[in-house]
């Protein structure tokens, strides 16, 4: 290498392009139907970046509200780190979702229509921050339910008989 090469570091924007998946949650596309998807960043503080860059994290139980033209995230348990000791805050504490005003209108004027709801999908990190998707979605009945898993089993089925052919 010569002296007068420097290799700086890329700053291209295909390098920020992607996406890290930290958490999924795998309870919410069965139990709701997902009407329209929004990212939100994720307002964290102190230890809880490291501990959700763990991916110590659960949105089992986790549900979304707006509250005085606010949207929070309600019941989603972050792990306390481990080397955090005083820092460390309330595992399910509320969490403020970061959004622009006109999606939180948006979504304050549809889930007061019946029966639709706010529900988080995932967690990630891009560029940096942390994100979540959540989604409008409408809660399934029990028949629908029944569907989506004879849709799966059905289409499990094509693929193992595609498999068999080749």
């Amino acid at each position: 290498m010569n002296k007068g090469e420097n290799k700086k570091p890329s700053t291209s924007p295909e390098k920020y392009e992607g996406k890290k998946q930290v958490a999924y949650n795998r309870r919410a596309r069965f139990e709701y139907e997902i009407l329209e998807t929004f990212d939100a960043g994720l307002e964290l503080v102190g230890t809880e970046v490291k501990s959700v860059r763990e991916g110590r994290l659960n949105l089992q139980d986790a549900f979304c509200r707006i509250e005085h033209n606010e949207a929070w995230v309600h019941n989603m348990h972050i792990t306390p780190y481990e080397l955090g000791n005083r820092f460390n805050v309330e595992p399910r504490r509320r969490r403020r979702l970061l959004l622009h005003r006109w999606e939180i209108l948006e979504l304050k004027t549809k889930t007061e229509q019946k029966g639709l709801t706010i529900v988080p999908l995932a967690i990630y990190f891009q560029r940096g921050f942390a994100k979540m998707e959540i989604a409008l979605a409408r809660g399934k009945k029990l028949y629908d339910k029944r569907d989506s898993i004879a849709e799966r089993d059905q289409q499990r089925e094509q693929q193992r008989q595609a498999v068999r052919h080749e």
